[in-house]
């Protein structure tokens, strides 16, 4: 399994041929979209189809899907802003005998039911960036010490490269809150089950 991560909640999963990719709008940010016709893209925020790019399958709501040799499982989630009731989609991936979270823009507290849709979780991508429009890092600990993941990815911080519609959290200041030292910074992360820890640990991704 290989991960990469190119920034904002932008993430691609690519495992045995098959490519995910999660939360692409960066078109939308002034960036170039990674979206390729033969990826499978997945919204953990309703994106209306016009605003998405061409895929061979997308998914941005609740539900089980099963792409090639991974399972795909939407959880239903409040968002992080719901104003006007806007719901999200956290999206757990298995992969043989791993798993990948990621979570999107929600609301940090997750009840009994969501916890156990979860269930035992490898790797987990969470944003930090706060401000209103995301997890901030005190909701991103929430999720962390709730759901208690082998390895943390953190994801949309402030980028200069990318336009965000309300300023984002710098990663050194977002980490501090968090209080993990980061046990690595990669390129691209790739995974063996043997490789993991029993302990959480925070891996950075360096943006592709």
């Amino acid at each position: 399994m290989d991960l990469q991560f190119y920034g904002a909640n932008a993430i691609s999963l690519s495992y045995k041929g098959t490519r995910i990719v999660i939360d692409d709008n960066l078109a939308q940010l002034g960036a170039k979209g990674i979206v390729k016709p033969d990826d499978v893209a997945l919204y953990t925020l309703p994106t209306p189809g016009d605003k998405r790019p061409k895929a061979r399958l997308v998914f941005d709501s609740p539900g089980e899907y099963e792409v090639a040799d991974i399972s795909v499982i939407g959880i239903p989630a409040r968002a992080h802003v719901d104003e006007k009731g806007l719901r999200a989609t956290m999206f757990k991936m298995v992969l043989g005998e791993q798993s990948v979270l990621v979570t999107g823009h929600v609301y940090p507290e997750l009840s009994d039911a969501q916890l156990e849709a979860i269930g035992m979780i490898d790797v987990m991508f969470v944003p930090v960036g706060g401000n209103g429009y995301t997890v901030d890092p005190v909701g991103a600990l929430k999720l962390i010490k709730s759901i208690e993941p082998k390895l943390v990815i953190p994801t949309h911080y402030n980028d200069k490269a990318l336009n965000f519609p309300v300023p984002q959290q710098d990663l050194s200041n977002a980490l501090k809150e968090i209080g993990m030292e980061p046990k690595e910074t990669v390129s691209k992360l790739k995974l063996k089950p043997m490789e993991f820890s029993d302990t959480t640990q925070l891996v950075l991704l360096e943006k592709s």
